[in-house]
């Protein structure tokens, strides 16, 4: 009997065990895939690249370009709606800055000041206003001031929506885990941004008719 039981024991007749199955989450609008054990963890040993750097350096005068247009609203128009999106596209755009310097500090790489867009032969990030749409919005008052900074804006946000479908497109790039989560969300948070901008600039075109 104690034979019996050692070869059941060991006859390898159970039930096998099994594992779920791992998912590597794709990149904003691609599909997620089921990937290996062995490729996870190559995977983790990824880091990040000179277009992760980049991307998180032009991010950063982006956004500060996003927080000065903001910075105009309370003094160019009285529109509430206006005023409570600029809030919250200070604020968010703030802490994201933070977080890309804090990237940057702890790889030791280049931390750009959010000046940095005013030096001379800058060059511009995609959909980022230049000096004369810049100087124009800031003349803007009242009705004109919210058409300009809605369509400038939503400009703006299609140029963020840009750099991460390029970083996506570079090989090797937005690997790095917190690179992959930030980028996804500015993907998902402008694009509802730019929804959300939209139906405002059309309130204000049929109040024009």
């Amino acid at each position: 009997m104690a034979a019996a039981s050692c070869r059941t024991a060991g006859s390898g007749t159970g039930p096998q065990e099994t594992h779920p199955p791992i998912v590597q989450p794709g990149a904003p609008g691609q599909p997620s895939r089921i990937i290996s054990a062995e490729k996870a963890a190559d995977l983790s040993k990824v880091d990040y690249i000179d277009a992760d750097i980049k991307f998180m350096q032009g991010m950063i005068g982006h956004h500060a370009q996003a927080i000065e247009m903001v910075a105009l609203i309370p003094k160019n128009t009285a529109n509430h709606n206006l005023q409570l999106l600029g809030q919250r596209i200070e604020i968010s755009q703030n802490d994201e800055i933070r977080m890309m310097q804090q990237w940057l500090q702890a790889r030791g790489q280049r931390v750009p000041g959010l000046d940095a867009m005013h030096a001379h032969g800058a060059v511009l990030m995609p959909g980022m206003l230049n000096e004369e749409e810049m100087a124009k919005l800031a003349q803007a008052r009242g009705a004109a001031f919210d058409r300009l900074f809605l369509g400038g804006m939503i400009k703006h946000h299609e140029g963020a929506l840009q750099m991460v479908k390029d970083l996506f497109a570079t090989p090797g790039a937005g690997q790095d885990v917190g690179i992959f989560s930030f980028a996804s969300d500015v993907d998902a948070d402008q694009r509802m941004e730019i929804e959300r901008m939209g139906a405002m600039l059309d309130a204000i075109k049929e109040q024009d008719r």
